[in-house]
């Protein structure tokens, strides 16, 4: 059969694509290769009775005029506001909360600190000026500055007009989008708690410390997002984060889309430098004016396609994309929620409802990474959880709960040894000893877990080098540059094939705007 488009791969940001192409009339087949659509935003039930984000966990970045112009809250879309964010215990009985609002947040500061208390408003603010330049981008084709045309150079003056409305922030700016976290962080505050909190989000899916350029980049990511209409706070899907792709997949098929899962995509067809269709492994083929690759630059240009048939340069340009990856995930179902030391209790309090850090320091961070870099896992992790069963009974029986880890710094290449199960077991098992410092009693609550190293995130999800992110988010491989510099606005050199997916602009994160960004182009062809 002959489609208008064809999209490989039923990730959040295909389906979005999908959708918006279908309303503008076209005909439309999404191909997954796994059992169900979502991509790396799924729910599934790894453990009877326990429904479990196997992947991405939160959202807040999702883009609001997508939900709106899909009508996807009519398809069961629902988002469960977290208050607090998060949650940072002490191993000495204090703790930290942020993310309740600005009073209840200088409180809680004050309490390491007085000067980081008065601090951090004007923290939030110089966040929220950078973020007034860089969001409205998320949702623009960047301009092609390798041939730039008339449209590309009125995109550079146009951002450079954007720019001059940071006046003396201009500075500022520059290093969020360019530099390291640390140094931000240590001259803003002094406590070593908040710092650790804070500096956990400039590492997350990074292969980085936060002394390292460009992890100060996802520094602002939280003023970007919104939640039912409030800026900066972040989010749980109810009934798991595949409660986000699945309204999206009912969207698209009422919309006429024709979404098939177990249909492993191994070949993108081609004649004469433009695209024909794609091939299945079973044997079936497609045949589409448009093809659309979801996946990332790796399996879509050397996997799918034949790189003989590609220019040399934009070849060698691709192979040179950083897919490097420290991230494991860890979902578990329990018993109870953790009882911790710093505020006990094992029903669902606000202990329970945000994001719980377990980094005392920037310092801690640090030697996690210095172990990573030289290609073994932690010693000491930089361990993050989720209870989303505390706000959302839906996802486990009643009275158990399911946790969600992430850690880091679990590197894809190991020095010595695979991630075979007893590396993975050894690696999960330092995870829970940290919580259990701060939670005792917390492992005999475990019923059973599931471990994802990077090579099982790449397995999975197709994710070359386990990367969450289909490559890193460093300056130099985005906006403009991402994939490559003179391939941002989502064309390729094969005529009639797309990037719509976190590999083009404005790359990880689940927002939608790459899928959305995609199919604009599209329909202008």
């Amino acid at each position: 059969m002959k489609y208008d488009a064809i999209i490989v791969g039923a990730g959040h940001n295909g389906l979005v694509a999908a959708c918006y192409l279908a309303r503008a009339g076209r005909k439309v087949l999404v191909l997954e290769r796994r059992y169900i659509v979502g991509g790396a935003c799924v729910t599934e039930e790894p453990f009877p009775g326990f429904k479990v984000s196997t992947a991405a966990y939160v959202n807040s970045l999702f883009r609001p005029e997508i939900i709106r112009d899909l009508r996807l809250r009519d398809y069961g879309f629902e988002l469960i506001e977290r208050s607090p964010a998060s949650f940072s215990p002490t191993l000495d009985g204090r703790y930290l909360m942020l993310g309740r609002g600005t009073d209840a947040d200088a409180r809680e500061i004050a309490k390491f600190s007085e000067k980081d208390a008065r601090a951090y408003p004007l923290y939030e603010q110089m966040l929220e000026r950078v973020a007034s330049v860089i969001e409205p981008t998320l949702i623009k084709s960047p301009p092609n500055v390798a041939k730039p045309g008339l449209a590309d150079l009125y995109k550079l003056a146009s951002l450079g007009r954007s720019t001059t409305k940071l006046g003396s922030a201009l500075g500022e700016a520059v290093e969020v989008l360019t530099g390291a976290a640390r140094p931000i962080l240590d001259r803003w505050f002094e406590s070593e708690q908040l710092k650790g909190t804070l500096a956990t989000d400039a590492i997350i899916g990074a292969f980085a410390a936060p002394s390292m350029p460009g992890t100060a980049y996802v520094l602002f990511h939280h003023v970007m997002g919104e939640t039912n209409g409030k800026r900066g706070v972040w989010a749980y899907v109810k009934g798991g984060m595949g409660g986000l792709t699945q309204a999206l997949a009912r969207a698209a098929r009422d919309l006429g889309v024709d979404v098939r899962t177990d249909a492993d995509v191994v070949k993108i067809t081609t004649r004469d430098g433009a695209v024909e269709g794609v091939a299945l492994r079973n044997g079936d083929e497609s045949e589409a004016r448009a093809v659309a690759s979801n996946a990332d630059c790796n399996v879509t240009f050397t996997q799918l396609l034949d790189p003989a048939t590609l220019p040399d340069d934009f070849v060698a340009a691709i192979n040179r994309i950083d897919y490097s990856s420290a991230s494991l995930k860890i979902n578990a179902a329990v018993s109870s929620l953790p009882n911790f030391l710093a505020m006990p209790g094992t029903q669902p309090g606000p202990q329970h409802h945000g994001t719980v850090h377990l980094c005392p320091s920037a310092d801690f961070i640090e030697r996690a990474f210095d172990d990573a870099k030289y290609g073994a896992p932690s010693k000491e992790p930089v361990v993050e959880c989720q209870f989303p069963s505390s706000l959302d009974s839906t996802l486990a029986p009643p009275g158990k709960h399911v946790m969600s880890m992430f850690v880091q710094y679990a590197p894809y290449h190991l020095k010595e040894g695979s991630w075979d199960d007893a590396a993975k077991d050894a690696f999960a098992d330092r995870c829970f000893d940290i919580v259990e410092r701060y939670a005792p009693g917390f492992k005999s609550s475990v019923l059973a877990r599931q471990v994802l190293s990077p090579v099982d995130i790449e397995r999975t999800f197709n994710l070359t080098g386990g990367n969450i992110f289909q490559g890193s988010m460093s300056l130099h491989q985005l906006f403009m540059f991402r994939p490559v510099p003179g391939f941002a606005g989502y064309r390729t050199p094969v005529k009639g094939l797309y990037l719509c997916g976190a590999a083009a602009h404005p790359g990880g994160g689940v927002m939608g705007a790459a899928g959305w960004n995609a199919a604009r182009e599209m329909l202008k062809q």
